[in-house]
């Protein structure tokens, strides 16, 4: 009997941590066991410090388009078992947002729905000048589960977010990057050599440096600006007392590279 292939591979790359979607039959539709295994591979990669950076990337000629259709429309009348699989897709994109390590995300093809949704929880996005970028929840009588009606607000602004909702319309990639849905846009055949290689150029950073900006940065979304502005402040000269930064004013002084642990 053939096994099946895991919906999620994981790979280690330059200190880099690979997370790839791997259903492209399916488009690599949001399933169960998609989410299941980012959530897997976040519980491998937070907990080995050889991994500073992740990248989420996908098998096939599309990103993501979606929810899985079948799983969605088999748990519609059982509230419970839909409220779980919502629950469960919102948990695994909240823990990319918190994750300590950055998150590098790289997009083909087409990003749908609850793919535009995972993109959007990533930390930096690239982006084949091929690929297709949008919400299609109305086109069908749905919306967005996966946190979109929150997030695309956050990112682009409400009006633009409400359009992008109402219309269904796709965007192509230099749209999404005037946007800011995503921050590079690159040759489709290079995609994963740029994406690759801006995760293992940021994975040369302090791991404690990257986390630090990465926490407050996201957390002063949440907050007003003095809000903000007092985490920082508190946190700061913790931050500063640790080995790696000692590494990093050495290496100044020096005029070398630092080397970071």
């Amino acid at each position: 009997m053939t096994r099946e292939a895991p919906a999620v591979l994981q790979h280690v790359l330059d200190h880099v941590g690979v997370i790839e979607l791997n259903r492209p039959d399916k488009f690599n539709c949001g399933s169960s066991a998609i989410v299941q295994g980012i959530a897997a591979a976040l519980d491998t990669f937070e907990a080995d410090p050889a991994i500073r950076v992740l990248l989420l990337r996908a098998n096939g000629k599309n990103f993501c388009t979606g929810a899985d259709l079948d799983e969605v429309l088999a748990a519609r009348q059982d509230v419970a078992k839909l409220a779980a699989f919502i629950a469960a897709g919102h948990g695994v994109l909240r823990r990319l947002e918190a994750s300590p390590k950055p998150v590098v995300c790289a997009v083909q093809g087409l990003a749908l729905a609850g793919g535009l949704e995972i993109l959007m929880a990533c930390d930096v996005v690239f982006a084949a000048d091929t690929a297709r970028i949008g919400d299609q929840h109305a086109r069908y009588g749905l919306s967005p589960g996966w946190g979109g009606t929150q997030r695309l607000p956050r990112l682009v602004g409400l009006r633009r977010a409400l359009e992008l909702m109402f219309s269904a319309r796709w965007l192509d990639a230099g749209e999404a990057l005037r946007w800011g849905l995503v921050n590079h846009v690159v040759p489709e055949a290079r995609l994963r050599e740029e994406s690759l290689s801006y995760a293992a150029r940021i994975a040369e950073g302090s791991p404690d440096g990257l986390a630090f900006m990465k926490r407050l940065a996201r957390r002063g979304l949440e907050m007003t600006l003095d809000q903000g502005l007092q985490a920082e402040a508190a946190e700061v000269p913790h931050a500063l007392r640790t080995a790696n930064v000692d590494e990093g004013l050495a290496a100044f002084q020096a005029r070398r590279k630092p080397a970071f642990r």
